[in-house]
């Protein structure tokens, strides 16, 4: 087969998976935007609400146990690090989301009560300047993890719907190509601006 024709098929591979993960994606905006707003309402509990000590301890100790795993690696350690916690990060989120979507909703709430806590104690040192420094971390990675939740909780609702087992195998391989076209590219170029920048500026 001619070179130019082999790469003219792989082009049109990648184009036509890319749009059908887009068209799922938009079929699918109602359960993102529902994680968009349980992420972010939990966002604002964990920046305004104070959390008992007990909480609290627990989650500055993951906090510091996570710093200390990533202080000494490079740029390139850190990238792929990064990349490869949020792609199983995202990829469970959205495959066990297959269990009535509980673990979907459940990562999502922890996630945004995480930033919120985060935020607020960065705020509280640094000023509240300190949240320009921050978004760039998740300028990619939180629609990525958007859409990998909204549709685990998508893949949970089958069970309520007729012909529950042909759905759930049509939610699921649709849900696989967006994570390869899709959410995988985006963490990867989440990764990339992460580490980078913790690299370069030291969180």
């Amino acid at each position: 087969m001619p070179k130019r024709k082999l790469q003219r098929r792989k082009n049109q591979f990648f184009s036509e998976n890319y749009r059908e993960s887009i068209d799922y994606i938009k079929e699918s905006k109602m359960f993102i935007y529902s994680v968009v707003f349980i992420f972010f309402f939990f966002a604002l509990i964990g920046f305004f609400i104070p959390v008992p000590p007990s909480l609290n301890t627990i989650i500055v100790n993951f906090i510091e146990n996570l710093i200390a795993t990533t202080k000494d690696m490079s740029a390139s350690q850190l990238i792929t690090f990064i990349f490869f916690n949020n792609v199983q990060s995202s990829l469970l989120g959205m495959l066990f989301g297959v269990f009535f979507g509980v673990f979907s909703v459940f990562t999502t709430l922890v996630n945004g009560y995480l930033l919120g806590f985060v935020a607020k104690k960065a705020v509280s040192t640094e000023g509240i300047l300190i949240l320009w420094k921050l978004f760039p971390h998740g300028i990619f990675e939180l629609p990525a993890l958007f859409i990998s939740l909204g549709l685990g909780i998508k893949l949970g609702t089958t069970i309520f719907q007729k012909n529950s087992l042909e759905k759930l195998k049509n939610y699921l391989i649709k849900s696989v190509k967006v994570f390869l076209f899709v959410i995988i590219p985006l963490l990867f170029i989440a990764a990339i601006i992460e580490g980078t920048l913790i690299a370069l500026l030291g969180g």
